[in-house]
């Protein structure tokens, strides 16, 4: 599939943008609108090596996507590498670069691409997939700049880490307040 681009200015600076973007337990809180089912992998969320599972919703189709953070270069840039569809073998990435632009001001551009892994997903892609991701993106983005410049009343919302209870986090040699692990591998 070709690259979804797609940008969005925001009024806030890029380090605070920054935060909110690398931090994957808040994508719920302005992704929503085209992932649903989203889960933490594990209980660290932020940086290198977080991981998410979540599920896209298109028009008659269902696909589970796993992502995971493989570069961090803060303020700067965030690039994922994702995996999913049937028997996880759909290829893809995305990209978050982050630009400042003067006092206050930041450019954020998110590039999402993909390679399907068997012919039934190609075929679902030329039906307007990508179409429908550029949508689902484009609403995600407006509504992480209204975070920023409309400051929300309420905590932003958080994703849970599946069957994951801290304060059986000791058993498994956790502190139970610092429930942060890093994944094995």
């Amino acid at each position: 599939m070709l690259p979804v681009e797609l940008h969005v200015h925001i009024s806030a600076p890029r380090e605070e943008i920054y935060d909110v973007i690398s931090d994957l337990g808040l994508r719920v809180a302005w992704c929503d609108n085209y992932q649903s089912q989203y889960r933490l992998a594990w209980p660290n969320s932020k940086g290198e090596g977080a991981g998410a599972r979540y599920l896209l919703r298109a028009p008659s189709w269902r696909n589970w996507m796993e992502t995971m953070v493989v570069e961090a270069d803060r303020p700067r840039r965030i690039v994922e590498r994702t995996h999913g569809g049937r028997a996880g073998r759909s290829k893809g990435g995305i990209v978050w670069e982050l630009e400042s632009l003067g006092s206050g001001l930041t450019r954020v551009e998110l590039t999402i691409w993909s390679e399907a892994g068997t012919l039934r997903e190609r075929f679902k892609e030329k039906l307007g997939f990508r179409r429908w991701l550029r949508r689902g993106a484009k609403g995600s983005l407006e509504r992480l700049r209204m975070i920023f410049e409309e400051h929300p009343d309420r905590p932003l919302a958080r994703a849970t880490v599946a069957a994951f209870e801290p304060l059986k986090a000791p058993r498994f040699g956790m502190h139970p307040h610092r429930a942060v692990s890093r994944p094995r591998g």
